[in-house]
């Protein structure tokens, strides 16, 4: 099963339809589990349901499928079971009553032609020395006990094997499709920074039914590594009390940057922008803007541009002087000075300026990137693109033709 995921799913002239994410099976009382399908990435991060009958070939190369495809996004039903979001990873017992945990699974075509799960891979138990790791065994399906609702609840370390190098909107849409007692357990292990990024890209009444679900504690954590505008967003969804509360659990610093956005309207520059650009004074080298740029956790946009003031230089700053962009500093020595090369012809933005007028003034000045002063022109933040068109854009933008647009953004509070 390890070898299919991922591979390529073509149809009979050898064009690529998508790409395997998962096998759907069934289970059945007193035989091998029933193939009934594959979940298929198509473009666009689709994720839409082949049925088995639908496979013609499935080798280690490529998968062929062949018959129209119904590009319905896949909802699971019940009685239905993912092999790699649910089968894999959970405890089972042999038929000599040794425990062992499934980590990979074969399914082969009967003379029915019907597909079944007919090998399973597993580990049992390690042995008491440090560092060892159990033997592992190839059985057959009747050779284990089924899994039953009593059951240890599946590992999510494996499952976790899956997901953590996705991308933020990819590991959003692979949480969201697995079952909900399933996703709870996987949001459980994974540390706070990606189950952060995948709520970042998360619609709000997704977002809000998983924090329902989630300790206080645990929620706080999870905010204090969102990017505060999206932090401050999706506070200003939850009841005053509960907003409050968590802002309390925050680490102060994280939480004071959240409070200052939630003071603005969401429609404006304000309440658009991020509360931690890179500042630096007029007398920093090239050399330290670049070595502040080039750090892995400054976003794409954010990195697009230094901006100099006089001090302080934290947000709230001292008066905003201009900009340095990042081509025009590879285009300098590394000892000149930032005063030497700013860019004062782009204006900042009033922090009360209307969303519209924010996006008029990136598409005009053809940037990624604008500041944001307040009435004593202090830079108090820098609204990027991305922040702008995941405003603009309906809430459900990524599945627009599942369902009719709604706006993302309420007011704040």
């Amino acid at each position: 099963m390890g070898r299919l995921a991922g591979r390529g799913v073509f149809d009979p002239a050898g064009d690529r339809i998508g790409k395997v994410r998962d096998v759907l099976v069934v289970y059945r009382a007193s035989a091998a589990p029933r193939v009934v399908g594959m979940i298929v990435e198509i473009p666009g991060k689709r994720r839409v349901f082949v049925p088995i009958g639908r496979i013609t070939s499935i080798a280690a190369g490529q998968i062929i499928a062949t018959g129209l495809i119904n590009v319905r996004r896949f909802e699971q039903r019940g009685g239905e079971t993912r092999m790699i979001a649910e089968m894999i990873g959970r405890e089972v017992t042999l038929v000599d009553g040794t425990s062992a945990t499934i980590e990979d699974a074969a399914i082969d075509r009967a003379r029915s032609g019907e597909w079944l799960v007919s090998e399973l891979f597993v580990r049992l138990p390690r042995p008491s020395a440090p560092f060892a790791r159990g033997d592992t065994r190839i059985v057959r399906w009747a050779d284990i006990r089924l899994p039953s609702e009593s059951a240890k609840a599946q590992s999510a370390g494996l499952l976790i094997q899956t997901l953590v190098d996705l991308k933020p909107a990819d590991l959003a849409e692979a949480l969201l499709e697995l079952p909900n007692s399933r996703m709870l357990e996987v949001i459980d292990e994974l540390p706070d920074d990606r189950v952060a990024d995948a709520l970042e890209e998360m619609v709000e009444a997704d977002q809000l039914a998983l924090l329902a679900q989630l300790h206080s504690d645990r929620t706080a954590d999870v905010l204090d590594q969102m990017e505060p505008d999206d932090a401050a967003d999706l506070i200003s969804a939850l009841p005053a009390a509960q907003g409050e509360e968590l802002l309390e659990l925050m680490e102060p610093e994280e939480a004071e940057d959240v409070r200052r956005l939630l003071e603005y309207d969401a429609d404006t520059a304000g309440g658009l922008m991020s509360p931690s650009p890179i500042v630096l004074s007029g007398e920093s080298s090239v050399a330290e803007g670049l070595a502040l740029i080039r750090r892995a956790e400054v976003p794409v946009a954010m990195a697009s541009a230094v901006y100099v003031t006089h001090p302080p230089f934290e947000t709230p700053t001292g008066e905003y002087l201009g900009m340095a962009h990042f081509q025009r500093m590879l285009r300098f020595p590394p000892h000149e000075r930032l005063s030497a090369l700013l860019d004062t012809a782009i204006e900042a933005i009033p922090v009360h300026a209307s969303a519209a007028e924010v996006a008029r003034r990136l598409a005009s000045y053809d940037m990624v990137a604008l500041p944001v002063v307040d009435d004593q022109h202090h830079l108090v933040g820098v609204v990027t693109i991305d922040d702008v068109l995941d405003h603009l854009l309906p809430d459900d933008w990524r599945h627009a033709d599942d369902q009719a647009p709604a706006h993302r953004r309420r007011a704040r509070r």
